[in-house]
């Protein structure tokens, strides 16, 4: 069986903020749309992401008022578009990662995929599965 790739199941699209935005805004934007995860983009290319948990490692510091890059994590687990979710998924397991960023040839952000988009792959192989 042929696994299907890592477009099929990501975000499209997702949520970005800019690494001079303020974390009171990365914060606004991740309540208001549910989210966990913000790429972090710089003259529209990929320059780190923003977690719930960078969010909340600054709070206990309470500066609310610096900046999305003094907080975010640069070292970003990324994946191409035509990347296997099987591979994806086993690296996100070995490592602890929360989520990948999907990125195209060119090097922009076309989507991203979390550990939730990762238990709906599971949920769907177990649905095929018992069919």
């Amino acid at each position: 069986m042929l696994m299907p790739s890592i477009a099929q199941y990501m975000t499209r699209q997702p949520w970005t903020i800019r690494r001079g935005a303020k974390l009171s805004q990365a914060r606004a934007i991740m309540r208001e749309h549910r989210i966990r995860h913000l790429p972090v983009l710089e003259g529209g290319k990929l320059v780190g992401i923003l977690s719930e948990r960078d969010l909340y490692l600054m709070d206990r510091t309470g500066e609310a008022e610096l900046a999305v890059e003094e907080a975010m994590t640069v070292d970003v687990y990324v994946a191409g578009t035509n990347d296997p979710v099987d591979e994806i998924v086993d690296q996100m397991a070995a490592n602890k990662y929360g989520s990948v960023v999907v990125v195209n040839p060119r090097g922009n952000v076309e989507g991203i995929f979390t550990m939730v988009d990762g238990m709906q792959v599971l949920a769907d192989l177990l649905r095929r599965a018992a069919a």
